[in-house]
């Protein structure tokens, strides 16, 4: 076991589905329940391991809510993406796509303008430091596209960061239906600004999910994704396109969407044909990492060391990294002495 996980810490990764404020590191939300103690969020390390568990998805909504009103000032938002992007360098994460709900930020007090400052600052920081790249995706909850999403956009086209890549939307998938159009004009718009589109789908609801996201947002990538898995017809569509679909395992079993790790459908994913890739979404509140999920992978899912392999590079090709960031990164991956021993050379990225 030593040996594996000597192996995943040498494996260069990229993190693609990932949400600013719930990889918070529990250190970091402790000092900020402190610094407001009206929050309501525990001020101790027990305490809030016991408010990471999660019931289901609605009440992982609402502790994930908790945390966000947290972050108050600027320098909350900064001291939080220091310490997420200091994690992910320990462990070879060469690269992230962090997901951000801007408007839950200005909401706070936050102004727009240093909402973009912070984002700016702290992404040159990662790469000056750390070696690590920074991309953005703003996106907003469904259950409150009414509300939020026209501004989101308009933050994205008015007042972007440096890094921002594309425009997503999560939340709570069957609160999304009033919305339908308004969430369709909004993708649209983004498409016709060169803006990448990766939404949620088929995380809570079911396969028709994902044919909206594909049909009608314009999807590149499909966050989570594991009930398209219940349509043959679009497991075939999905398989054959290699639209990129972004999984977190233990994501799905901490908001009692799937009963337990070894049921998950990534091996079956990966059989079928899907370019799939491994991510960790909230990490802290899920008690993992993307280390974690990769050891997983392997212990408890069976997938090989060739496997873990092609899912680091499969996530280099499906992120909005430029051609030659992705040529150097999959060089990388493929050039790891240990990475050659762990399967047929001919099988690994190039």
């Amino acid at each position: 076991m030593e040996e594996l996980e000597a192996f995943v810490a040498r494996l260069p990764k990229v993190e693609l589905h990932v949400h600013m404020i719930g990889s918070a590191s529990a250190d970091t939300v402790l000092e900020l329940a402190r610094k407001y103690p009206d929050s309501g969020v525990p001020r101790t390390a027990g305490g809030l391991r016991d408010f990471y568990a999660f019931r289901d998805f609605p009440h992982f909504i609402d502790v994930y809510t908790a945390v966000r009103l947290l972050i108050r000032e600027q320098e909350d938002l900064a001291a939080l993406i220091r310490g997420v992007i200091r994690n992910l360098a320990a462990q070879n994460v060469r690269y992230v796509e962090f997901q951000d709900w801007p408007h839950g930020l200005t909401a706070n007090g936050i102004p727009r303008a240093a909402v973009t400052e912070t984002l700016d600052i702290v992404a040159r920081e990662a790469l000056a430091e750390h070696g690590l790249r920074v991309g953005y995706i703003f996106d907003f909850p469904g259950q409150r596209a009414g509300l939020t999403a026209r501004d989101v956009l308009a933050h994205a086209l008015e007042d972007p960061p440096e890094g921002l890549v594309g425009l997503g939307i999560g939340g709570i998938e069957e609160g999304r239906a009033p919305y339908r159009d308004v969430i369709r004009d909004v993708f649209g718009a983004a498409a016709a600004a060169g803006l990448h589109r990766v939404p949620h789908a088929g995380e809570t609801t079911g396969p028709e999910s994902v044919w909206e996201a594909i049909e009608h947002l314009h999807a590149e990538r499909i966050g989570h994704g594991i009930r398209a898995m219940d349509d043959p017809r679009l497991v075939a569509f999905l398989a054959e396109r290699q639209l990129p679909v972004d999984v977190s395992p233990t994501s799905n079993v901490c908001t009692r969407q799937v009963a337990a790790l070894a049921e998950h459908p990534l091996p079956r994913m990966i059989e079928a044909g899907l370019n799939v890739t491994l991510n960790s979404d909230d990490p802290p509140m899920f008690g993992t990492s993307l280390t974690e999920e990769y050891l997983a992978a392997v212990r408890v899912l069976g997938l090989s060391r060739s496997q873990l392999t092609a899912l680091s590079a499969n996530a280099v090709r499906a992120s909005f990294l430029d051609e030659h960031a992705k040529k150097s990164l999959l060089a990388d991956i493929a050039g790891q002495p240990d990475l050659r021993r762990a399967g047929n050379p001919s099988e690994l990225p190039t």
